[in-house]
C-alpha cells in the first residue's frame, strides 16, 4: 500500500519523515524520493538482523547519510529515539504494524508454519522465545493470552490442547493446533480452523514482542513528535491493532491535538491483494496534527 500511504502523508521537499518499522525499505524509499532536496528520513527497526540489510540496499539506491538514517530501536522510544537526532518533531511519520515480509519468509525466525524453531522474536537478543512463554504458562494465562491478543473464539480448547503437548518448532505448534480443532470440532470448516491457526501464532508473537504495549507508547507520543500540521499514517493487520489506533486518533481528534483523522479504513487495492496475499489484512489510518 505504497502509494496510498503517500497520499496520505504527502511528502515535501525539505521534511523531516520517521519510518518507525524500515523492514524492507519500500516505505521509505518511496517517502525519500518526496524530500529531496532539503529532506531527510530516519528509519528505526527493532530488529538488529535486518536493519543492516535495508541500511545497505537503500545506500545502494543512491540516498545517502545525509538524507537517510537507519537506527536500531523500539518505536515505544520515539521521543527519545528523535531527541537522539537532535528533533523534537517531525513532519511525516509512518508505522507499518506487526511482522515484516522478511521475517516471515526466514523459517529461522519462527513466525511461519514453515519448519523453525517456536522463537518469534523481532530482536533475538532480548527476551524469551515462543517455546520458553508457552512453557512457562498456564493454560488459564494462555487462553486468555489468545483471547485477549487475537480475539480468538476456541482459545480455552488451543490452550489445553497446546499445554498437552510438548512444543519446539512452529511446524509442531500449527499441526497440534489444527489437527487438535478439527478433531475436538469436526463440522468447523476448513477456513475457520486455518484462521484459528493464524490467531494463535499471531497471539503468541503479540506476547513475545510486547507489541501491544509498544504501539500504545507510540499512540500516546506520536501526536507530540509531529510538527503543526504534520501527517501520520498506520497500517495495522489485525483487529487488536486497528482498535488502538482507531481509538487514539479518536481521543485527540476529541481533544484538539489532531485536526484531522480517517472517518474509515482504507484497504489494499484488488490488484495488489491478487498480487501480495498478505496486503488482504492491511488497514490504513492516517491523522493530521493540529496546527
Amino acid at each position: 500500500m505504497v502509494a496510498e500511504v503517500l497520499r496520505c502523508l504527502r511528502p515535501a521537499s525539505g521534511d523531516v519523515a520517521i519510518d518507525c518499522t524500515l523492514g524492507g525499505g519500500g516505505h521509505a524509499e518511496a517517502i525519500l524520493e518526496r524530500l529531496l532536496p532539503g529532506g531527510r528520513l530516519i528509519g528505526l527497526d527493532a530488529d538488529p538482523l535486518e536493519l543492516p540489510r535495508t541500511e545497505a540496499r537503500l545506500r545502494a539506491a543512491g540516498f545517502s547519510s545525509e538524507v537517510f538514517i537507519a537506527r536500531h530501536g523500539n518505536f515505544a522510544c520515539l521521543p527519545e529515539l528523535l531527541a537522539a537526532e537532535g528533533l523534537a518533531v517531525a513532519n511525516v511519520i509512518v508505522a507499518d504494524l506487526g511482522v515484516s515480509s522478511m521475517q516471515v519468509d526466514d523459517p529461522a525466525r519462527g513466525f511461519s508454519y514453515q519448519p523453525g524453531p517456536l522463537d518469534m522474536r523481532m530482536n533475538p537478543s532480548q527476551g524469551e522465545p515462543a517455546s520458553q512463554l508457552l512453557e512457562r504458562l498456564g493454560e488459564e494465562a494462555l487462553a486468555s493470552l489468545l483471547t485477549d491478543n487475537a480475539d480468538e473464539p476456541h482459545a480455552a480448547l488451543i490452550a489445553n490442547l497446546i499445554k498437552h503437548t510438548p512444543l519446539e518448532t512452529t511446524h509442531a505448534l500449527e499441526r497440534v493446533v489444527r489437527i487438535g480443532l478439527n478433531k475436538a470440532l469436526p463440522h468447523l470448516a476448513k477456513a475457520d480452523v486455518k484462521m484459528s491457526v493464524r490467531r494463535t501464532f499471531q497471539a503468541i508473537r503479540v506476547a513475545v514482542n510486547d507489541e501491544f504495549a509498544a504501539l500504545d507508547a507510540l499512540l500516546r507520543s506520536l501526536p507530540h513528535c509531529l510538527a503543526p500540521g504534520g501527517r501520520m499514517a498506520m497500517l495495522t493487520f489485525h483487529s487488536g491493532e486497528d482498535r488502538r489506533v482507531k481509538k487514539a486518533f479518536q481521543a485527540g481528534a476529541r481533544a484538539g491535538v489532531l485536526s484531522g483523522i480517517a472517518t474509515a479504513v482504507i484497504r489494499s487495492t484488488k490488484d495488489e491483494t491478487f498480487a501480495n496475499r498478505r496486503a488482504a489484512a492491511a488497514k490504513l489510518r492516517w491523522a493530521v496534527r493540529a496546527t
